[in-house]
């Protein structure tokens, strides 16, 4: 498939011009290559290994949520010169979207991974750049049972579990990756549970005191599933083959 052709539908179908992010997110097409993809690598992060994964997987385009620039502005000297020299050394595009893909309603991280739960969404909350980037909706079960679900849908050890809401829960809100400075605003959405990869150890107080249960399952592992389900999506609109690279930090 021409590289123009699909950047155009992904930079539409995940409103990168319309959604605000952070500057060194860089949404879209990062880095070119001859113009074609047959293959695509998905993974969570750009990194030398994700890099070295897709050129094993003879992937030419690869799917990020952490692109290439979060470290802002540096020279190409090191592991950034090894990073853009392996893509570029072996014709592989990098197409990176952040907040564009943790909200998108049916590939986003946040409303994949409610869905995995058994979450009925029902709403959104969360802001971040002036945009509500989770989701919230209803769960009628067991605060352990969750914990347990929760494990089972990312493939991941049990997560860490800050217990100060009610033991069976109603009110879930999913935001993925290192959102623990959410958890107030968890509450004032009226939450008793809260879930998402990340926090500080402040947002320990936090949880207790605003009484909620707060569900630490890993900044990585959240946030598999949206570059998952982009890449699953391209395949079912273009026939595009895909793998995941797994590259887990164990954060």
């Amino acid at each position: 498939m021409d590289l123009a052709r699909l950047v155009a539908y992904l930079d539409d179908y995940l409103r990168v011009r319309e959604v605000p992010d952070a500057p060194e997110a860089l949404n879209g097409l990062q880095v070119a290559n001859g113009g074609e993809v047959t293959r695509v690598a998905a993974a969570v992060d750009l990194c030398e290994a994700t890099v070295g994964m897709a050129a094993e997987q003879g992937a030419d385009l690869l799917l990020v949520h952490h692109g290439l620039f979060w470290g802002g502005l540096k020279p190409l000297t090191g592991p950034g010169y090894r990073r853009a020299a392996g893509l570029i050394g072996k014709g592989i595009a990098l197409y990176s979207a952040h907040l564009p893909l943790d909200l998108h309603p049916e590939v986003g991280n946040n409303p994949v991974l409610a869905r995995r739960l058994g979450v009925t969404v029902r709403g959104e909350f969360g802001e971040e750049y002036g945009v509500r980037i989770g989701v919230w909706g209803e769960l009628d079960a067991p605060r352990a049972a969750l914990g347990q679900q929760l494990a089972a849908a990312l493939g991941a050890s049990a997560p860490r579990l800050m217990p100060f809401g009610p033991e069976r829960v109603r009110r879930v809100g999913v935001v993925t990756g290192g959102a623990g400075s959410m958890i107030a605003q968890a509450a004032a959405a009226g939450l008793d549970t809260y879930i998402t990869g990340e926090g500080a150890h402040y947002t320990f107080f936090d949880a207790e005191e605003l009484r909620l249960n707060v569900f630490y399952a890993g900044h990585y592992a959240t946030e598999t599933v949206g570059v998952q389900a982009l890449a699953a999506h391209l395949e079912a609109k273009f026939g595009l083959s895909w793998t995941f690279l797994d590259h887990p930090t164990g954060l």
